[in-house]
């Protein structure tokens, strides 16, 4: 699929020197290596117990947490699985009417001094 997206869209890869994409262990395959390789792209996955380890690899476990935080909070606060949407237009625009209720929240509780900056409960009636 990241090979699909990269030659779907090239100007992702031609206007971004020295790229870094991180993903998963699913993202392992020596044609995708060449691939990113000859395009100039790295790619910082968490290695198999049979390889060596990336020299950047300790970075990998703190960006998963903020990931899985930012997933949580999109999944359970905002109910994204639940969209209700029909089109891919429609997907987007809900999506994004959460992401910016989020962000007017999260504004609102630290310019009002609130403890949980992340929180809507306040805000759902």
């Amino acid at each position: 699929m990241l090979m699909s997206i990269c030659e779907h869209d090239p100007v992702l890869l031609t206007e971004r020197p020295d790229l870094l994409i991180i993903a998963d262990k699913g993202y392992i395959s020596a044609e995708l290596d060449t691939y990113l390789a000859e395009r100039g792209v790295r790619l910082l996955r968490p290695s198999y117990r049979n390889r060596t380890p990336h020299p950047s690899q300790h970075l990998l476990k703190p960006i998963r947490q903020l990931i899985e935080s930012v997933n949580d909070t999109l999944k359970g606060q905002l109910d994204l699985e639940l969209h209700g949407a029909r089109t891919p237009t429609g997907v987007g625009a809900r999506i994004a009417q959460r992401i910016l209720a989020l962000t007017a929240a999260i504004w609102h509780n630290r310019h009002t001094g609130q403890p949980i900056t992340r929180s809507l409960i306040a805000y759902d009636h």
